[in-house]
């Protein structure tokens, strides 16, 4: 399977010579004891706040769907921004949270195929349109801001932007209680795992090569993401493993109740596949695989890899 994808730009096996049945054997590292209370005290917190979205329309539509700048106020006095797409005719009957990798987003994801659908396009503190000078829209900067303080590290502040950008949404559109969905992909894919942790106005979730899965390992295989930097900073700082145990996307795995789709890349060489099968594994709601030959990579079958995938979603989100 990995001789169609091109090997000679890494100097490691991005398959790290693991077959999909040691991968789905991988479990999780053992939580701390205050994971779930350290989360949903954040939770809590981030709940008290009034996101108090502002809608901008930037007068186009694509692909059926109107397009709006959206703003919203996170923790901490960060205002986050994105877009928020809507029909161009008919009724909302659901809406969906819609993250981003560690690239970022420069815009609205019109293909997605979910019909009678708002769609919140955040973008997390830091990135894209929501950079600010107080943090390096770098992934590798990014990924190590605050790192050494457990209750600060800046995904902590992903994970509130997050769930504020759920409560914009239910604020905007308070019908839609009870019918919202969240996609998340690579650096999203993982935020979204530590969220889905407490959050429970979320009803369905796909998750796509999803990071920050088993942090013990991450910390130890070759890579090129922004977990190459963690694991550069890591060698002199060696206590951030107890930030990152609280950070741990396969850890958080464990507790969400609601049902999962992820698809899992054999190959990866940014987001490590030991790591995305730990979050899958760990899973004990409903949850479904796709296995997708690579991630964060080029290769033959990915489109046709693409199309299947959003088929199966739009059958997995069909009843939300």
């Amino acid at each position: 399977m990995f001789n169609s994808i091109d090997h000679s730009k890494y100097d490691f096996d991005p398959s790290y010579g693991l077959s999909l049945t040691q991968l789905l054997n991988i479990q999780a590292p053992a939580a701390p004891t205050d994971f779930l209370p350290f989360w949903q005290q954040k939770y809590q917190q981030a709940l008290s706040h009034a996101p108090k979205p502002v809608l901008t329309d930037t007068g186009l539509t694509q692909n059926r769907q109107r397009i709006f700048e959206i703003s919203y106020q996170s923790t901490n006095a960060i205002t986050i921004r994105g877009w928020l797409s809507l029909p161009e005719s008919g009724r909302v009957e659901r809406g969906f949270v819609v993250g981003h990798g560690y690239g970022g987003r420069e815009f609205a994801d019109t293909h997605l195929p979910f019909e009678n659908s708002a769609y919140l396009y955040l973008c997390c503190r830091g990135i894209s349109k929501s950079a600010t000078h107080q943090f390096s829209s770098n992934p590798a900067y990014h990924v190590l801001h605050d790192i050494d303080k457990p209750k600060n590290y800046i995904l902590a502040g992903c994970v509130e932007d997050t769930w504020l950008a759920v409560s914009s949404l239910l604020r905007l559109y308070p019908e839609l209680n009870g019918h919202i969905g969240y996609l998340g992909i690579s650096f999203s894919g993982g935020i979204g795992a530590l969220a889905l942790s407490c959050d429970n106005r979320i009803q369905r979730a796909h998750f796509n090569v999803p990071s920050f899965g088993h942090n013990l390992i991450r910390m130890q295989l070759p890579t090129t993401g922004s977990a190459k930097a963690v694991q550069e900073y890591a060698k002199k700082h060696p206590n951030i493993l107890t930030t990152l145990s609280y950070y741990d996307a396969a850890i958080a795995a464990k507790f969400i109740k609601i049902p999962v789709h992820i698809a899992a890349a054999l190959f990866d060489p940014v987001v490590a596949p030991p790591g995305q099968f730990a979050i899958y594994n760990a899973l004990e709601s409903e949850k479904r695989l796709f296995i997708l030959e690579a991630g964060h990579s080029q290769y033959p079958a990915q489109k046709v890899q693409e199309k299947t995938l959003l088929n199966q979603l739009n059958q997995f989100f069909y009843s939300l």
